[in-house]
């Protein structure tokens, strides 16, 4: 898959295996039978970023609720993954991508536009994954403020 493939709806999601904020490896197929959202953000501790992942904090119960759980991913290694976790009070996994194998893999990494410019890096992006691991939503360039709102009306949750 090139780095500008994307997902979409009835897709099987790319399975991947990464490490957690802590070191441990977290797999995709371990969600398997539950409905997962995967979201990648560029980097963790900054402004949109923190928004966005707190605002996932914020939603957990209420998305765990409806029987959805949530992973971030992004190319930050575990130690900053940690120190993000610990300060903002994360619940949910963050996993590394530092090698972007899983970020292209997803379509979340490639040409973007920032600030009027193309340059290369994350491409914030959203998945709802199925209990069977198809690709069910599929949302790139997403918003950092606001995105978590739009996916609960989006999931009715």
């Amino acid at each position: 898959m090139t780095e500008n493939s994307r997902l979409t709806p009835g897709d099987p999601a790319p399975d991947f295996t990464l490490p957690d904020a802590d070191g441990n490896e977290v797999s995709l197929s371990d969600y398997r039978g539950r409905k997962v959202i995967v979201y990648f953000y560029p980097a963790a501790s900054t402004p949109g970023c923190t928004k966005q992942a707190c605002d996932f904090r914020d939603s957990l119960a209420e998305l765990n609720e409806a029987g959805l759980e949530v992973i971030g991913v992004s190319p930050d290694k575990p130690a900053k993954l940690a120190k993000f976790r610990d300060a903002e009070e994360l619940t949910f996994p963050l996993l590394s991508d530092p090698e972007k194998t899983t970020l292209q893999a997803w379509g979340a990494f490639g040409e973007k536009k920032m600030y009027g410019k193309t340059v290369t890096g994350v491409i914030r992006s959203t998945f709802l994954v199925d209990e069977d691991g198809k690709i069910e939503v599929a949302q790139y360039n997403v918003r950092a403020t606001g995105h978590v709102a739009k996916l609960r009306r989006d999931l009715s949750v």
